[in-house]
């Protein structure tokens, strides 16, 4: 009865025209659409920032739009929802589209909903979803594709996240290229940390397999040489003859195979026979005589032995290197008797320079060259004048002692250096340069520096005062720096080269260099830590810390340009005598030039361009080449004299291109490359 009833009234409502049009729109609003709204209120809450908001949103319609639809069929019959549906066909199908095309008042949308977004869901398929957004957009028809209006401040947005997305993503590429960078440089770092001597072995970026067992037989039979001798002594100390003498017996024979042997192909074929024998008799020493306690004094007593021999050696190879260094090799020392005999031999008027006019010109450029070294100073005038732009405006000053004054002037003689003007002295016959005068000569002259040089015994702190005890600083050649304006009173200017440099372009501007009031021009030697004051002065003296910067820039002597008017002006050589003065003992610095010239032109110093002079080639087998190659004057400081055997060979062409080997004189000598 309620159904028919229920139906009556239905058919009345479809009766009664537009009005009944009205009523039946609110009916189906309140039993369908109230709770629909209500769970659908729920869950579409969602921010419009999110790429993924049409997707959930149209899946949480889809379920809701299920569970309201199960709803109305528990309220209505079959028949009721048929009419429903009849009576509401114009209005179209029961569905969430239709109130989202702004059909409900404003109290009854969705917060957070965008009224921009169009929703066309195709009734025939309501209950298709996917998880995924690619599968959804593929499954859905193109009547069901969302369509998207976007308004400014979304695409602004877009844009702001876009530019920060690009942003971070050059940031992140910068900072690697950073880190790149930063490993790279430790790599490099950490290359130069690597020992050049075993570069030719291992790399930081490859090591060599070895075989562990190359010369496997040598090392045998030295380890039992050595165990040999351990028992040896074991034997002698408890009165074992018999094995003591078949144990020396054995290491004989060793020995004298081993010989010079370096590697087991220099072992002769014999030399297993005796690997096998001097086994079998240390394998009896060691069941008779092995005892722990003997057996590692004796061998802490063989290394300590060893430790004091290499030690010792090692002195007396300083030494002797020093002694190489310094002394004029036979084909040198034979040239300077051949010259000194046939210059004797000339007459008076023979024995003369041209253009002795131009030795005191101060309007020329004038050079000073101390040496006893004929070869090395016919170099350095040689080199000069080759390079020299206008060599009749060069003036060279030698200054020699009497045992090589007669080759000095005969080479030079023979030898013109082409318009050049060249003068020779002898520094004997300076009557100014006198003990009296000279705080120098005096100390030579001392008892304590005659004890110092010429005594052997004389006991020393280590192998470095060996290099100090060498007989140049006994020559006044070596000081005759420090009286320049007494050697040549009439000269402004003279440039002092050293006889171990070569000169490879034009020096003539040097002598337009501003000096700036110093009295000294001069590249400067020292790096971070190394060639400053504290590495030629003893700071722990009271005058030296009182009086310098231990960190102060040492400089070079070899090429040294001298203002001869300020050194007269700030009386440069009364400093000298006065710090030599008070250096008697040799506690303010040891011996040399270097030093005392240090502290004579402390802050009278003017720094060159180093391209002028590079330095290193007598010691640092590292220079750049182009760095040399570039340099007006290089300079063979170091044990390694470039017309000394021991000389470096890449650096010698550079000093034998400045020599004719073919000269007469030369050949006789056996003076070669």
């Amino acid at each position: 009865m309620a159904l028919k009833r229920g139906l009556s009234g239905v058919n009345r409502i479809r009766g009664s025209g537009g009005g009944s049009r009205s009523v039946l729109v609110l009916l189906i609003f309140f039993c369908v659409f109230a709770p629909l709204c209500f769970f659908v209120g729920r869950g579409v809450y969602i921010d419009s920032s999110n790429d993924y908001s049409i997707v959930s949103v149209k899946q949480n319609l889809d379920w809701r739009e299920r569970l309201a639809m199960q709803s109305v069929r528990s309220l209505f019959s079959k028949e009721i929802l048929d009419v429903i549906a009849t009576s509401t066909a114009d209005l179209g199908p029961l569905s969430l589209d239709s109130f989202k095309k702004n059909n409900l008042s404003a109290s009854w949308r969705g917060t957070g909903v965008d009224p921009s977004f169009r929703h066309s869901e195709n009734p025939a398929t309501p209950d298709v979803k996917s998880n995924n957004l690619n599968e959804k957009r593929d499954s859905i028809s193109k009547d069901s594709i969302h369509q998207k209006v976007e308004t400014p401040t979304k695409i602004h947005r877009r844009q702001l996240r876009e530019k920060r997305r690009e942003m971070r993503a050059n940031e992140l590429v910068q900072h690697n290229d950073d880190t790149i960078l930063k490993l790279e440089n430790a790599a490099i770092e950490r290359s130069k940390s690597v020992d050049s001597a075993v570069l030719g072995k291992y790399s930081i970026w490859r090591r060599e397999n070895e075989n562990d067992n190359s010369d496997s037989n040598i090392r045998l039979m030295r380890d039992q040489v050595i165990m040999a001798r351990v028992y040896s002594g074991i034997a002698k100390l408890k009165n074992k003859n018999d094995l003591l003498q078949e144990l020396q017996a054995r290491l004989k024979d060793s020995q004298r195979v081993l010989g010079e042997a370096t590697s087991d192909a220099d072992l002769p074929r014999s030399a297993h026979e005796k690997l096998r024998a001097m086994g079998q008799v240390l394998a009896k020493a060691k069941m008779q005589l092995y005892d722990c306690k003997l057996v590692t004094g004796k061998l802490r007593a063989m290394l300590q032995t060893a430790d004091e021999q290499v030690r010792s050696l090692k002195k007396q190879s300083t030494f002797l290197a020093q002694l190489a260094a310094k002394t004029i090799p036979n084909p040198i020392h034979c040239l300077s008797m051949r010259l000194t005999i046939d210059y004797y031999l000339l007459s008076p008027e023979k024995r003369k320079f041209p253009r002795s006019e131009n030795l005191e010109n101060p309007n020329l450029y004038h050079y000073a060259l101390f040496s006893d070294n004929v070869l090395a100073a016919s170099v350095v005038v040689n080199s000069t004048i080759m390079n020299a732009k206008d060599p009749s405006k060069h003036v060279f000053h030698l200054v020699t002692d009497k045992l090589n004054f007669g080759a000095m002037n005969m080479w030079f003689l023979l030898n013109p250096p082409g318009k050049a003007t060249i003068h020779v002295e002898n520094v004997d016959e300076f009557k100014w340069l006198n003990s009296s005068y000279c705080p120098v000569l005096r100390q030579l002259e001392s008892a304590a520096m005659r004890e110092y040089y010429f005594k052997a015994d004389h006991p020393t702190s280590g192998s470095s005062n060996l290099k100090y005890r060498n007989p140049k600083y006994l020559s006044m050649l070596n000081h005759l720096r420090f009286y320049l304006p007494e050697v040549y009173p009439k000269l402004n200017k003279i440039l002092f080269l050293d006889d171990d440099i070569i000169v490879q372009k034009d020096l003539t501007p040097l002598w337009e260099v501003n000096l700036n009031g110093k009295v000294n021009g001069a590249v400067e030697t020292c790096g971070e830590s190394f060639h400053r004051f504290d590495k030629y002065l003893n700071f722990s003296n009271p005058h030296i810390a009182r009086n310098f910067n231990p960190n102060a820039c040492g400089w070079a002597y070899g090429m040294n340009m001298f203002d001869l008017k300020e050194w007269k002006k700030r009386d440069i050589t009364g400093i000298y005598h006065k710090w030599q003065n008070m250096n008697e003992n040799r506690t303010l610095w040891k011996l040399g030039t270097l030093p005392p010239g240090l502290i004579t032109f402390y802050g009278l110093t003017h720094p060159l361009n180093k391209a002028w002079h590079v330095l290193g080639l007598g010691y640092n087998p590292s220079i750049d080449k182009k760095d040399i190659e570039n340099a007006a004057v290089v300079h063979y400081n170091g044990n390694m004299k470039p017309w000394l055997e021991l000389a470096m060979s890449k650096y010698r062409p550079y000093w034998t291109k400045y020599i004719k080997f073919d000269h007469p004189y030369l050949r006789r000598c056996n003076l070669h490359e």
